[in-house]
């Protein structure tokens, strides 16, 4: 089963940048205020002695991954870059020859053990879970995606058939995709453009009227403004989840500001990042929109994870009801095939799939959820330079995937000096698409 261009990692090494956002942004009922990006440099060689350097580049977006009301952030994000190091390590002693898929199969229970480790030496009162974990080591499984396909002279999304890969899908998830590969889940190339999301923060200024502290950096400072500046179709809302008046009321306010700004066709995602007590929520805030008559129901295209992360231990948060009215996507609670079945179970009817959960990790998720025919969306972490291109490099290879959301350039600009001028239809929106055609470079694109 062994191929000519199955690689071994020879070499790795990491390191931290932080970079602080421009404005807070409200996750999760929580603000956050900066971004620390983990970088990993790998070396590797092909079984027929070709040799490359891989780059993979990640958020530690702990506030989602590993939220403070389980440890203070300063206790998570401590344990995540302890990870980050000891993970590095392991993966530049690994003997293993193989497809990435199978480095990503064979480490992910190293990584698991190492995060048990990690917490048990750090005497956290609750264990890093496997979402901090997933986000922490993506970058190394990026790296690798990366590696091989520059040491093989091919974009690693065009390295995901037989020819490359020595197993089919049936090997990471089960006997239902016997004889199928991943080549079939994605396109031969970059789609040439996509629409982008743009995030509405709970905090973020809508018109003038909302501004009482002009950041001055010469970027747009309200949601008009932006409109106006990147053309923009698509915006994602952030939403309470605990003030059901507030929740309707903002997403009928930025439907009247986006239609104020411009006529015709919007799409909105409304994200309640987990905070819903309830599905009956969920509901009543639906039917509160479509009562409005405003337009913005028939614009609101998704909704991201309404109710806790942990569907096993909240079985009654059955999510059918809504996913009738609008298409569900699973978020925050995926983080294997496994929980995917069980999200399938609950009533979920898409999937979010993110690049901070490893590439791997979405690849093979995404192959599953298009054989169950549920909705796909690509979504963020903040991620500004490399770690967007990755992140949009994978909405447009996955097949039925139509958008990407990207809000790095709004909370974190900084962090994409260098790259914005190497990929500028990636960073300069002027008509609110991403010209993700760019990342059709060897590796991962960029």
């Amino acid at each position: 089963m062994s191929k000519p261009t199955d690689i071994r990692i020879l070499e790795a090494s990491y390191d931290f940048e932080e970079h602080p956002y421009r404005t807070p942004l409200k996750f999760g009922g929580v603000k956050t205020d900066r971004c620390v990006l983990f970088n990993v440099r790998l070396r590797a060689q092909t079984r027929d002695g070709k040799e490359a350097e891989g780059f993979g580049s990640m958020p530690l977006g702990n506030v989602w991954a590993f939220p403070p009301r389980h440890v203070p952030f300063a206790s998570s994000l401590e344990a995540m870059k302890r990870l980050a190091a000891e993970a590095t390590k392991t993966a530049a002693e690994s003997n293993l020859l193989a497809h990435p898929l199978d480095h990503s199969e064979e480490l992910r229970p190293e990584f698991e053990r190492l995060a048990a480790q990690i917490s048990t030496e750090l005497q956290l009162e609750t264990p890093m879970p496997d979402l901090c974990m997933l986000v922490t080591t993506s970058p190394i499984d990026a790296a690798i995606h990366d590696v091989f396909g520059k040491a093989n002279g091919v974009n690693s999304y065009n390295a995901l058939g037989s020819d490359y890969a020595s197993h089919d899908l049936s090997r990471y998830l089960d006997d239902q995709f016997e004889g199928k590969y991943l080549d079939a889940y994605v396109h031969d190339r970059p789609q040439p453009a996509m629409p982008l999301y743009h995030l509405v923060g709970a905090l973020d200024p809508l018109t003038d009227a909302d501004v009482s502290e002009p950041v001055g950096d010469g970027l747009p400072e309200t949601l008009a403004e932006w409109i106006q500046a990147d053309g923009l179709r698509h915006l994602k809302v952030k939403l309470n989840g605990d003030d059901i008046d507030w929740d309707a009321q903002r997403l009928l306010d930025v439907n009247r500001v986006a239609s104020e700004c411009r006529d015709g066709h919007w799409q909105y995602s409304a994200d309640f990042n987990e905070r819903c007590e309830n599905v009956e929520y969920l509901l009543e805030f639906l039917s509160r929109v479509r009562e409005s008559g405003a337009g913005a129901f028939e614009r609101l295209a998704y909704i991201e994870q309404p109710t806790d992360r942990d569907l096993r231990a909240n079985p009654e948060n059955r999510v059918e009801k809504a996913a009738a009215v609008k298409p569900v996507v699973i978020d925050e609670s995926l983080t294997d095939y496994e929980t995917l079945l069980l999200a399938r179970d609950q009533g979920y009817s898409g999937v979010a799939l993110k690049a901070c959960k490893g590439q791997s990790e979405s690849l093979v998720i995404g192959a599953a959820a298009i054989e169950f025919g549920m909705f796909l969306a690509v979504q963020d972490l903040t991620c500004p330079g490399a770690s967007f291109l990755h992140s949009a490099g994978l909405a447009a290879r996955v097949k039925t995937v139509t958008a990407i959301e990207g809000n790095g350039r709004q909370y974190c600009p900084k962090a994409n000096e260098g790259w914005q001028d190497r990929f500028p239809g990636l960073f300069h929106i002027t008509d609110g698409t991403v010209k993700t055609g760019e990342l059709n470079g060897h590796g991962l694109g960029h």
